[in-house]
């Protein structure tokens, strides 16, 4: 029988997220044999940091290394369609960073490639796999709340607070049309469908450039950095720094999200409250072994993270009892958990708890909605995708 430490992967990019996923795969007893990095001296550097044997030259080079049976791609957003691509011609089961790809074309062609292939393939939208938020989704379409009437809530951070704060998800040509949207709010959009089993049919999109100008220091930046370079250069901004949408699901529900990557002391805050006919959940990302639950007739609740109080998902998820916060780090183990329990098998289950190369290409389907709301001034549908 195969087990995890049977299984070689290798990891595309060592940067913020990059760094999370080596560290999460270690934890879940997954073999981590190789590293391509954008230079391969870069790549030695940081290889000898995380004590990973293999610097790849190119992704060929590590394509040819029959050790690795997963490849993770972490790279900036502008390489993902063409490394997945050639990923899975080389038939390696692939885990890569949102957004999946640049268009919605190219999306698209990745989820026929992947379902051609019968290769596992996903995309991160790790937020799912907070414990509590599994056994939302559990919870919520075992008829807990009663029929979804509204989904609300937010995604905000401050990272781009001043106009010095650079960051390569800025520049279009390197993260695509929509920065915000596409970043952060993607992750909320997968939650919320995930937890209600809703999509959503229609939008109405307003975004905002409040920081028209910004300082490009000379050299690198990596995410969520502090550092201030004495050299930069004015750079005008064409992607949104905030955005307010107005949804509509499929069924008659109705919901609302703000996103924001410049709301100052909002570190990483993502919120959401799902009001049914009968009850209603909420739940916020700096407090995440709480889930506030709420009732008409009765006083309201308040469930604590424990494995002993939640349904089937929620204690798959959890990795620690109660009592012992889980947080950001744990949900990437939690979910390359689910996702390498499919790649012993060797092919995706019927129906994965993690989003696949299908889920991403929906966010990709959101967003060209939400720049058509834009361009139109008015509610857009969003195409169902395959």
């Amino acid at each position: 029988m195969t087990h995890r430490s049977d299984i070689g992967a290798a990891v595309i990019g060592s940067g913020f997220i990059g760094t999370v996923h080596i560290e999460a795969l270690r934890r879940i007893g997954v073999n981590v044999v190789g590293l391509l990095e954008a230079s391969p001296s870069l790549g030695a550097t940081r290889a000898e940091q995380f004590g990973i044997p293999t610097v790849y030259a190119s992704l060929d080079d590590l394509l040819r290394d029959d050790r690795v049976r997963v490849v993770h791609v972490t790279s900036p957003n502008n390489l993902h369609y063409e490394q997945a691509k050639q990923i899975l011609a080389g038939r390696r089961h692939v885990v890569c960073e949102k957004p999946l790809a640049m268009t919605s074309g190219e999306s698209a062609e990745l989820v026929a490639l992947a379902a051609a292939s019968g290769l596992v393939n996903a995309v991160n939208f790790n937020i799912r796999f907070y414990p509590l938020n599994q056994h939302v989704a559990n919870f919520v379409r075992d008829g807990g709340v009663g029929d979804v009437r509204l989904v609300t809530g937010h995604y905000h951070q401050d990272w781009l607070l001043y106009d010095t704060d650079w960051n390569w998800r800025l520049e279009p040509e390197h993260g695509g049309a929509l920065r915000a949207v596409a970043d952060i709010g993607s992750h909320w959009l997968d939650l919320t469908t995930f937890l209600t089993g809703l999509r959503v049919e229609s939008l109405m999109a307003d975004l905002a450039t409040f920081v028209p100008v910004r300082q490009k220091p000379v050299g690198a930046v990596e995410t969520f950095s502090t550092e201030r370079s004495a050299q930069t250069t004015p750079v005008t901004i064409k992607t949104e720094d905030a955005a307010l949408l107005m949804l509509r699901f499929e069924g008659g529900a109705r919901g609302a999200v703000s996103v924001s990557q410049v709301s100052a002391g909002r570190k990483n805050n993502i919120q959401y409250e799902i009001d049914g006919s009968s009850a209603a959940v909420a739940w916020d990302s700096e407090n995440p072994d709480h889930l506030w639950i709420g009732h008409r007739g009765r006083p309201n609740e308040i469930l604590q993270r424990d494995p002993g109080l939640m349904t089937a998902l929620g204690r798959a998820a959890a990795r620690l009892p109660g009592g012992h916060v889980e947080g950001f780090a744990d949900t990437f183990a939690a979910h390359f958990s689910a996702i390498y329990d499919d790649v012993i098998v060797g092919r995706p289950a019927a129906k994965p708890v993690y989003a696949t190369f299908a889920d991403g290409h929906l966010e990709m389907l959101f967003g060209d909605a939400v720049l058509e709301s834009v361009r139109t001034n008015g509610w857009v549908k969003v195409p169902r995708g395959a």
